[in-house]
């Protein structure tokens, strides 16, 4: 792949992510990033998924602030997601079908589950929270785990193939 179409596709795929997150950054448990992200891997692979996650994980600080433990948890995060939905995209051969959809939508819902429950870690640890404070933690996230999950699930379900089409069509 040329090098030049490679930057290009990054910078296209991290500016629609940054845009989408900034939309929607009022709405605790709603967003986009998940289904957008998913897709771009699903399509594009590890190798575009990696260098779109971390991209995202960092410039995305410039709008919403440099915390070290959302830093950490976007780098780890994102870039986990980018392998597995890349590879899942390799396995399915790029293609989509009602079966390989269901299966990428419940991988989807996993991983928003994953996300809330990795921050669950990452922030205490960092910030060094009484055991008690980070059961505080844990209990409040659940708020937001909820409704998230469950806008993963229908923005997913509902975007997933028309996004996979338009990726593959336009090839940018």
């Amino acid at each position: 792949m040329n090098k030049t179409k490679f930057i290009v596709r990054v910078a296209m795929c991290v500016a629609l992510l940054i845009g989408g997150q900034m939309v929607l950054s009022g709405i605790s448990g709603i967003e986009i990033v998940t289904v957008m992200m998913l897709c771009f891997c699903y399509c594009y692979g590890i190798r575009h998924g990696m260098a779109v996650a971390t991209a995202f994980s960092l410039l995305r600080c410039f709008l919403f602030g440099f915390q070290i433990n959302v830093i950490v948890l976007y780098l780890v995060y994102y870039n986990l997601f980018a392998v597995f939905f890349g590879w899942l995209g390799r396995c399915f051969s790029g293609e989509t079908s009602v079966c390989k959809t269901v299966i990428v939508v419940v991988s989807a819902v996993v991983f928003s589950v994953f996300f809330t429950l990795l921050d669950d870690v990452i922030t205490p640890l960092i910030y060094a929270f009484h055991p008690n404070v980070a059961r505080i933690y844990f209990l409040q996230s659940l708020y937001a785990m909820v409704p998230q999950s469950i806008c993963t699930l229908v923005t997913v379900s509902v975007c997933f193939y028309p996004l996979t089409r338009i990726i593959k069509k336009i090839n940018f």
